[in-house]
């Protein structure tokens, strides 16, 4: 057994209890006898007297696989049956509460397992077979990894009496993952596997969520055991911290009400804590301006007056000014990543940091810290207001006018903003901006990686938890369509857009054809530009336009921009779904309405769209925030005050 778990922490209160509203956690599945909360059954034993033993039923440990997944709730799983794992898809079958999705490549198992969690908060799972069914969930699980994604990735592995001999599709998938997961189990006896998976349930979604690898030999899922629940867990040493340090929050209160040029740096901790009310109870209690981070999108309404936007390389003017220029930054949930810092030894000079964060292995791992904070968000937050307004009942509350004036300023010199091409051609920037005006706040939309998930994030207005998903951390070409099948599948009654790049949707697009068959109707933007849109803007800039391998289409000088090998439209039709294209502003809102109207069945939009539009404001690698551009060649004038 495999362990990464010393960094992690937990988000159920001191009893491990779910919260109000809040579904249980696999602490509180595990620990629950079989159909006694279902049928609503009081308990008439004291609280504190010895549960009934459990009484053991004899099974396979394949059956105990699917026995434990169903007394979990869990709902689907998505994946592809091979060898190794064809034990456990035969009592699958059998099941009345568990849907099996059959992908197309174990990729997209892995990108729709997350693509469940980040709607749903429930941890995802996703299952192969062993040695390359294994190996094609690397990515997705490392992508998990660096987004704090609970998923539970289980794959079978060659019997136990062939693992080191190099037996056929054996791979050692514990070894290649260690880096890449929160846990991971090889479990070689049947009697191991309802444990082992109801634990590994408890690490993904406990704490700083993240991927847990269940890896079980053929032999133990063929052989007889005897099967329990609830099952005890055994997870020495894994006791993750929640409720903050009253202390620490109190000179926290203290320096927040000190500050004269506050920020509240906003990371996707606050979306993994379901502590966005709390978050928008606090901004507007200190009075406090908020950025927040590409994972962060929606912690914090797009159109509330005190929303900068979001920091970093693509960030708004003012979110990257507001950190370089404060003297305070509230930091909650977030890591200080090189895409928000920029150049690190000159990312706010001048400010102090009060870092809050679940894992105590962030904190101070990038910028110093002068008070940190180990718990949970939402428990962080809600002591922070009860100490702020004991702050204010002091007498102590900061005057920030001079500062809102100062940022005020550099929104209004500075905003998001984008030409329309000389030639004619279909702007990339109005296409994503009209589907997010006519889908609404209340779609969910999912972004690949490149210009065109920068520009989803930068002009469609986000103002709701768990409505924006995209590859933060690893920044994983292929993500949006089979994170988007998951997303659908966790929110059914919503409209769920993927925004997708040329490059990127070649990539995992046969998840279509899935998503054809299993009734999953999903709408695919792609923003199509015949290249690889962010590759070809760095060589524009630092390249001196010498594009090296990143046309996609060899279209002559003069002919229209956009990728026509393959033909998306027609690749769509093939894959079951409707196919579109749209090449001019003028047609751009009847397409999405046509796309909106078509409900039975996946639709795939090929926006035809200028091949050399950039991605402003912009921070090159490796510079200092204070050298942002608001477009090439042009720098924003700090000292700007009206």
């Amino acid at each position: 057994m495999t362990d990464q778990t010393t960094t992690t922490g937990s988000r159920t209160g001191p009893a491990g209890s779910a919260r109000p509203g809040q579904a249980p956690s696999p602490r509180d599945l595990a620990a629950r006898a079989p159909g006694r909360e279902a049928a609503g059954e009081a308990n008439p034993r004291r609280p504190d007297a010895d549960p009934p033993a459990p009484q053991p039923v004899q099974m396979t440990g394949a059956q105990a696989l699917v026995a434990a997944l169903e007394r979990l709730g869990v709902d689907v799983v998505f994946g592809i049956p091979g060898g190794a794992i064809l034990p456990a898809y035969d009592p699958l079958f059998d099941s009345a509460s568990v849907r099996h999705i059959l992908v197309r490549h174990e990729q997209g198992a892995g990108h729709a397992a997350a693509g469940y969690a980040q709607v749903t908060g429930r941890p995802g799972v996703c299952m192969a077979t062993s040695g390359p069914g294994a190996t094609n969930l690397v990515t997705p699980l490392a992508d998990a990894y660096m987004d704090s994604v609970p998923v539970v990735a289980i794959t079978g592995q060659v019997p136990s009496s062939l693992i080191g001999t190099d037996g056929f599709q054996e791979a050692d998938i514990a070894g290649i993952t260690l880096p890449i997961t929160k846990h991971n189990f090889l479990v070689t006896r049947p009697e191991d596997i309802a444990r082992t998976v109801a634990e590994a349930f408890h690490v993904a979604s406990t704490g700083r969520p993240g991927p847990v690898l269940v890896d079980i030999a053929k032999d133990a899922l063929q052989a007889k055991t005897q099967f329990r629940w609830p099952v005890p867990f055994d997870l020495p040493g894994y006791h993750p911290v929640t409720r903050p340090h009253s202390r620490q929050v109190r000179e926290a209160a203290r320096m927040m009400m000190a500050a004269s040029r506050p920020v509240l740096y906003v990371g996707g901790g606050v979306i993994k804590a379901e502590a966005s009310r709390e978050l928008l109870a606090l901004a507007e209690l200190t009075g406090m301006p908020v950025v927040t981070t590409l994972m962060a999108r929606g912690a914090f309404p797009s159109s509330h007056s005190q929303n900068l936007g979001m920091p970093g390389m693509h960030g708004k003017v003012a979110a990257v000014g507001a950190l370089q220029k404060a003297d305070l930054l509230v930091a909650l949930g977030a890591r200080f990543d090189d895409r928000v810092t920029g150049r690190l030894d000159t990312f706010a000079p001048e400010a102090a940091v009060i870092h809050a964060d679940i894992d105590p292995a962030e904190i101070s791992k990038n910028r110093h810290a002068e008070v940190p904070i180990v718990g949970d968000c939402r428990e962080v937050i809600t002591e922070l207001l009860a100490a702020v307004e004991a702050e204010h009942e002091a007498g102590h509350k900061a005057d920030l006018s001079a500062w809102w004036s100062q940022l005020d300023a550099w929104r209004a010199t500075y905003p998001l903003g984008y030409d329309d091409p000389d030639d004619g051609s279909l702007s990339p920037q109005y296409v994503i901006e009209r589907i997010g005006k006519l889908a609404g706040p209340d779609a969910v939309y999912v972004a690949g990686v490149g210009q065109h998930q920068m520009w989803a994030a930068q002009f469609i207005d986000h103002e709701r938890p768990r409505h924006w998903l995209n590859s933060g951390g690893l920044g994983t070409m292929g993500y949006a369509v089979p994170a988007a099948m998951g997303a659908k599948v966790g929110a059914p009654g919503s409209k769920v857009w993927a925004i997708d790049g040329d490059g990127c949707f070649q990539m995992t697009n046969q998840e279509l054809a899935t998503c054809a068959l299993e009734g999953i109707p999903i709408k695919v933007a792609v923003i199509n530009n015949g290249n690889l849109g962010m590759v070809r803007q760095w060589q524009t800039l630092f390249y001196n336009e010498r594009y090296s391998h990143t046309d996609l289409d060899r279209a002559a000088e003069g002919e229209s921009a956009g990728t026509r090998i393959p033909d998306f439209v027609k690749l769509a039709e093939a894959y079951g779904c409707v196919g579109l294209r749209c090449e001019t502003a003028a047609d751009v809102d009847a397409v999405i309405q046509q796309a909106a109207d078509i409900k039975d069945r996946p639709v795939v939009i090929d926006f035809i769209v200028h091949r050399d539009a950039m991605v402003w404001p912009m921070v090159a690698a490796g510079t200092s925030n204070d050298d942002i551009k608001v477009a090439r060649d042009m720098a924003p004038d700090w000292d700007v005050t009206e």
